[in-house]
């Protein structure tokens, strides 16, 4: 049995250590194709613990964190994913970022990628945001790194 569990701000660093670890295995996957290290990610990481409005989603596997989900207010993101929605006029204060959802390979296709988007769009609706919005690495299904049995990602 797969439970979920949110961390808002500072809790948030009790499952940075978990976090980092998925990010840098399932982020070296097709689309991604990303070689990050754990030092890095770490690091990057603990920024999610410095708002308070900011929240993981972690799904256990008992005691193992075998997948986890981010999002933050998109005020407090990066400058290059803020920059479009300011091009075109947004408010970006209503508006709640979804980060990454990362998921280890044999628990895909169980219903946890719907369940860490209910849990982070109650999350922002609970704080008062009123959009929200992610991003999504696409690569064509021709990729030379492409598996065989990838199956995209565009239901989401």
């Amino acid at each position: 049995m797969i439970s979920l569990e949110r961390h808002t701000g500072k809790a948030i660093s009790s499952v940075v250590d978990d976090l980092a670890r998925l990010r840098v295995a399932v982020f070296r996957e097709f689309p991604y194709l990303y070689e990050g290290s754990l030092e890095y990610e770490q690091k990057y990481l603990q920024t999610y613990a410095q708002g308070l409005d900011n929240v993981v989603v972690a799904a256990r596997d008992g005691v193992q964190v075998v997948g986890a989900s981010t999002a933050m207010p998109l005020v407090l993101e990066s400058e290059e994913v803020v920059r479009p929605f300011v091009a075109l006029g947004y408010a970006l204060e209503p508006i709640f970022y979804f980060g990454e959802s990362v998921l280890l390979p044999e628990y895909r296709g169980q219903g946890l990628g719907v369940r860490f988007f209910e849990e982070r769009e109650n999350h922002a609706l609970e704080r008062g945001y009123t959009l929200a919005t992610f991003c999504a690495v696409q690569r064509p299904l021709e990729h030379p790194r492409c598996p065989p049995d990838y199956v995209p990602l565009d239901s989401f």
